[in-house]
């Protein structure tokens, strides 16, 4: 990246000391989940100071303790589990590619949204997956043999619910890739959920349904957000669940009269009628003046007048 204000190329090492220093949402998730790998790889350096395995780190309180159990009635006696399994890695290569996908696709998502959506996205996203990954487990035959002995930890559904949040709200975003050129988000992403969805019949098929989870989640609340702001009614600090609340109670895209004589309305047509009507408003109480003098107003007109000088 160009430093255009003294002309030279920016130094690496500066740049990622101001993203983890800047106090944004999305560098406290990515350091969040690196400061609980870190706790992990101490409890192992203790554990073979004491002489334990290192494969005595996988049945340690930290991961029954953290990781959510496809057991629901492990579930029911650790609740909080279906929010910290989302920042708990083991393997050095998971995190890694976790939060490289975070930090992509969290800068994507940050030209648009907010810092507030990004975190609502990344924690609902979280526990859509893990409860995808629980009931599945105890729905589908082929799991039961396996259900009490299950665990998920990672952000992969955080960050798959991030993904397809940003691809459906902004889908024709275009990236780089390697030996492809140009790809669209959305295509990515879409790739992403079919991978996923043939993926379960083979290895780690709690992860997958994870993933897909978190997807479904993403899928909801890029496409509420999206017609949001296609209705012309969407505020960058929009809550999600406002949203919900109202795309599917019926009171999506109802405009409430406002008292405020220059609030903007629901569209520019109206928008442009009130206005023209307000003009016309302020030129008769003018005149009013002009002939009778301010006292002549009566207190609305005196009050219309206050509001609309201020607004302008």
């Amino acid at each position: 990246m160009m430093n255009y204000q003294n002309n030279q190329f920016s130094n690496p090492v500066n740049e990622f000391k101001r993203f983890f220093t800047n106090g944004s949402t999305l560098s406290f998730l990515i350091i969040v989940n690196v400061a609980v790998w870190v706790l992990i790889q101490i409890i192992k350096v203790i554990l073979f100071l004491y002489n334990q395995p290192d494969s005595a780190i996988a049945g340690s309180w930290v991961i029954h303790s953290l990781a959510i159990p496809a057991s629901l009635t492990t579930l029911a006696s650790k609740p909080w589990t279906l929010f910290t399994y989302m920042f708990l890695h083991i393997e050095i290569w998971h995190l890694l590619f976790n939060m490289l996908w975070l930090y992509w696709f969290g800068k994507i998502f940050m030209e648009y949204l907010t810092s507030g959506q990004l975190f609502q996205v990344y924690l609902l996203g979280g526990i859509s997956g893990g409860l995808v990954y629980v009931l599945a487990f105890n729905i589908f035959p082929v799991f039961f043999p396996v259900v009490d002995d299950s665990f998920a930890l990672g952000a992969s559904a955080s960050v798959m619910a991030i993904v397809t949040t940003i691809s459906f709200y902004t889908p024709n975003y275009t990236i780089q890739l390697l030996f492809f050129g140009r790809v669209k988000i959305l295509y990515l992403t879409i790739i992403l959920f079919v991978f996923d969805f043939f993926m379960i019949s083979s290895g780690n098929a709690g992860g997958h349904l994870a993933h897909i989870g978190g997807a479904l989640l993403g899928l909801s609340y890029g496409l509420i957000l999206k017609n949001s702001k296609n209705r012309g009614n969407f505020q960058n600090n929009a809550s999600f669940f406002n949203n919900f609340k109202n795309k599917f109670s019926g009171n999506a895209g109802r405009y409430k009269q406002s008292t405020d004589p220059f609030q903007r309305p629901f569209t520019d047509e109206q928008y442009n009628i009130r206005k023209k009507e307000n003009q016309k408003r302020v030129d008769e109480i003018l005149e009013k003046i002009s002939k009778g003098g301010y006292d002549s107003l009566t207190k609305e007109e005196k009050n219309f007048l206050f509001n609309t000088s201020n607004k302008r």
